[in-house]
């Protein structure tokens, strides 16, 4: 990420500050603040843990979807992904090219920090940090994995209904539907800051942003799990929506 910016490239700085490493970035489309990695990606290689055979993966072979590839279903834990290659952009190439500040909270955060006009890769990066910063913990401070859910997306007709009932659920026009933020859901069905286990807790939910599970010491993974499945039945009951794991659980 800081060679590709140092070197003036722009594609993927909305992608600062995700946890994990390059491998594991194509396994679930990672993605954020507006961007993912198929927006950039060219191609994958990755290691047949059955054959030793090494074998290229274009776009299409990986079948992105929203925080989903092949290896996360038909391919789970049959390659490692040895090798990423990303088509990244010079500033004006192609001609008309701009990074990407379509999310609401960049172009909001990049005033806050002062920066007019059209901003460049490194200033964009450095607002997606300041905004990941703010509202995520350091998972070399805090145990998690980030957004533990996908947000879900449902009907216009049953985000109407919602809507109804909950004047300021936010949404976002997707094909097919709406998209509904799973940390809304989340903190309105009661679980933003809850802590479970002994003492103070050793696991629970982020207390700044309810998409995140986080680990204080001592837990299990069968513990978060089972938390994670006690947060899923409980926005079904109330909001009749199913919410769907967006890490890779082992």
């Amino acid at each position: 990420m800081e060679y590709a910016l140092d070197q003036g490239l722009s594609g993927i700085e909305n992608l600062s500050l995700i946890p994990g490493t390059v491998g594991a970035a194509p396994l679930q489309n990672i993605g954020a603040y507006g961007a993912e990695l198929r927006d950039t990606f060219d191609h994958l290689e990755a290691l047949a843990l059955a054959t030793g055979e090494v074998r290229v993966f274009s776009a299409a072979d990986c079948g992105f979807g929203y925080r989903e590839s092949v290896f996360k279903n038909v391919l789970k834990n049959q390659y490692v992904v040895t090798a990423v290659a990303l088509r990244l952009h010079r500033l004006g190439q192609p001609a008309g090219y701009a990074p990407n500040v379509r999310y609401g909270a960049i172009a909001e955060t990049l005033a806050e920090l002062g920066i007019e006009g059209e901003p460049t890769p490194q200033e964009v990066s450095r607002a997606v940090v300041h905004i990941r910063r703010s509202k995520l913990p350091d998972p070399a401070q805090v145990g998690n994995a980030g957004s533990f859910f996908k947000n879900p997306e449902v009907s216009q007709a049953k985000f109407d209904q919602l809507k109804g009932e909950h004047p300021d659920l936010p949404g976002y026009p997707v094909p097919g539907g709406v998209k509904v933020p799973a940390g809304w859901l989340i903190e309105r069905a009661g679980w933003k800051g809850l802590r479970r286990g002994p003492g103070e807790g050793t696991h629970g939910v982020h207390d700044r942003q309810a998409l995140v599970l986080v680990h204080h010491g001592g837990a299990t993974g069968n513990d978060l799990r089972q938390l994670a499945q006690e947060i899923i039945s409980s926005v079904s009951q109330q909001f009749g929506i199913e919410l769907h794991p967006e890490v890779n659980i082992l």
